[in-house]
């Protein structure tokens, strides 16, 4: 009887091994499912941050990164087909699987926040009046932006 054809390479397949995978050293305890209420709070959440990191990639000042790492977790809690859908997106998918990589940010990502944050810093400077304002403003990018560029790379090769 011929081995049944499942549609991959064979070249692709990896060997059959008669030992199970590893398992992790401590394996995470089962979450409870959460309430139905709470899935659709979580995935209108989810929404709504990827709707705010959509808008961050024009307007200068607005975080891509921290709306699209919110809608993550919180589709992981609430809807595995909206999770599968940022990590397979062309624009987050990266973002995402970097992040999960140890924390990793791309030197893309670091440079169009520098500008962007750059470009929000004049807008500040020259459009508000309370100098208190504007330090804050100022010195919570300035942070922000040490924070980023401290962050380790990703690996590409």
């Amino acid at each position: 009887m011929p081995p049944e054809d499942d549609g991959t390479d064979p070249a692709d397949r990896t060997p059959r091994s008669s030992t199970p995978p590893p398992t992790p050293a401590v394996a995470a305890p089962p979450r409870k499912p959460l309430p139905r209420i709470a899935r659709w709070l979580l995935m209108a959440f989810a929404w709504l941050c990827v709707v705010l990191g959509l808008i961050g990639v024009i307007v200068p000042g607005m975080p891509t990164t921290v709306f699209i790492l919110m809608a993550a977790w919180a589709a992981a809690r609430s809807s595995p087909r909206m999770h599968a859908w940022l990590y397979a997106h062309r624009l987050f998918g990266p973002l995402l699987r970097d992040w999960d990589d140890g924390g990793r940010v791309s030197r893309r990502v670091k440079w169009i926040a520098t500008l962007t944050m750059g470009a929000s810093a004049v807008l500040v400077w020259h459009g508000i009046r309370l100098a208190w304002v504007v330090g804050l403003v100022l010195g919570t990018m300035t942070v922000v932006l040490v924070w980023l560029w401290l962050r380790p790379e990703p690996d590409r090769r």
